[in-house]
């Protein structure tokens, strides 16, 4: 908080933090599907295949087409304990899978983990929204009405009133709080059988920095 007195019209700065919260919609999964061949064309081809069918056992289970896509995919060699011949080739493909019903993502993962057998991994799972928006309107307007009140406050302490707002900014300190995900997984034997999720909650913090003129009070 700074306060100017001595030119031009008194004036009062103040920064004001606010949040707001709600329950996750979304689970999105990053799996991996990985696939080893003696040459390259093969591990691609192979490879290929599998993320058909994954994306195939997917859409049974309800995920339209904007719901599973491509973030990566490549070919790299494998080498002999000795690192000095190449065995063989390893093709990996990476997808992204929006789950937008949270109670089926265990069925979810175990079709997929049906469709591509052992060449599936499942690298993270984490909670989201399928629309900030609204989360982060409300966050800034309860980061606005933080700054009034302190605004107020201060200036009725120094004897004096608020006046128009001479500049409004948006801080840096804001951001997107996601909950970390709890899920269960009673087989290990390849499919999860069981994977129930927690939604907890997503938050998102807002900030900014409000400079009023003083008045006197009428």
């Amino acid at each position: 908080m700074t306060s100017s007195t001595t030119r031009g019209p008194r004036s009062i700065v103040v920064t004001g933090a606010g949040s707001a919260a709600a329950a996750p919609d979304v689970v999105v999964l990053a799996i991996a599907i990985r696939v080893d061949a003696d040459d390259v064309s093969s591990a691609l081809a192979r490879s290929a295949a599998t993320v058909t069918k994954v994306s195939a056992a997917a859409a049974k289970h309800g995920l339209a087409q904007r719901d599973v896509g491509s973030t990566g995919a490549g070919v790299q060699p494998r080498w002999d304990k000795d690192g000095q011949a190449v065995v063989g080739y390893t093709a990996y493909h990476q997808l992204r899978l929006v789950v937008r019903s949270l109670d089926t993502v265990g069925d979810v993962v175990s079709a997929c983990a049906a469709a591509a057998g052992n060449t599936l991994s499942v690298d993270s799972i984490s909670l989201d929204l399928s629309d900030r928006t609204p989360l982060e309107r409300s966050a800034l307007d309860a980061a606005y009405a933080h700054a009034l009140a302190k605004a107020t406050q201060l200036a009725t302490l120094a004897g004096a009133a608020l006046g128009q707002v001479r500049t409004l900014q948006e801080g840096t300190g804001g951001g997107w709080v996601p909950p970390s995900p709890m899920y269960a997984m009673k087989s290990m034997g390849g499919a999860m059988d069981s994977m129930p999720i927690q939604a907890g909650e997503n938050t998102v913090t807002a900030s900014v920095t409000v400079e009023w003129e003083l008045v006197d009070p009428s």
